[in-house]
């Protein structure tokens, strides 16, 4: 019986998962410019998503939005470009507070030609090992001018919106203090967790 249990949850995540472009495809189906709030422990941010430039990357990403996939996820990389001496990027969407891997759902071709570039608060998405048609649920915030993620003689990152509301809560998340994570293995993880406590797409104003 345990074993039937887990094989019904199992089943049922795949489901759920391996439907989340299509349900992300009639958020909100005429509007080609979506909003997404996400509220954090510390701050909102509000993005606006370009369906028009990238219409499979947006459409995935509302799909995790409205099945509630990153509700309880942590911001788990906060990077400083060290040489550079200048921010780089604020990541998340991937991992619960406990820093056990989010379910994902199937891997989305790369839209990163989209004529979008990485420049500093636009949101784009991540990709597993960078390999370049490996992104599910991971997305990341541009904190500078990234011109080396664009695409050029190799894929780049795609970047499917920008920050229209909440600039000065992703610079105060910048500015948490990072370290070495034992179970991550990195070590530009926040001490204190930075939780996405809700995500939600907001009704286009009239």
């Amino acid at each position: 019986m345990k074993y039937l249990v887990s094989l019904l949850i199992a089943l049922t995540s795949f489901v759920s998962s391996a439907n989340l472009v299509k349900k992300g495809e009639f958020v909100q189906k005429d509007n080609a410019y979506p909003m997404v709030k996400l509220t954090t422990t510390m701050g909102d941010i509000v993005v606006e998503l370009d369906r028009r430039k990238a219409p499979i990357t947006v459409n995935n990403f509302l799909g995790y939005v409205v099945d509630g996939g990153y509700e309880d996820t942590v911001f788990h990389r906060v990077e400083h470009d060290a040489e550079q001496e200048r921010d780089f990027v604020i990541q998340g969407g991937g991992y619960d507070k406990k820093y056990d891997g989010a379910y994902m759902g199937p891997e989305i071709p790369n839209e990163s030609g989209n004529g979008l570039k990485n420049d500093m608060y636009t949101i784009a998405m991540a990709y597993q090992d960078r390999k370049p048609h490996s992104a599910t649920r991971q997305f990341f915030f541009n904190m500078n001018d990234n011109d080396h993620l664009n695409p050029g003689r190799e894929w780049g990152f795609a970047v499917f919106g920008y920050v229209t509301e909440g600039t000065e809560t992703l610079d105060k998340i910048m500015r948490v203090e990072t370290g070495c994570h034992d179970k991550l293995g990195w070590c530009f993880v926040p001490k204190e967790p930075v939780v996405i406590l809700k995500a939600q797409v907001l009704e286009p104003a009239q």
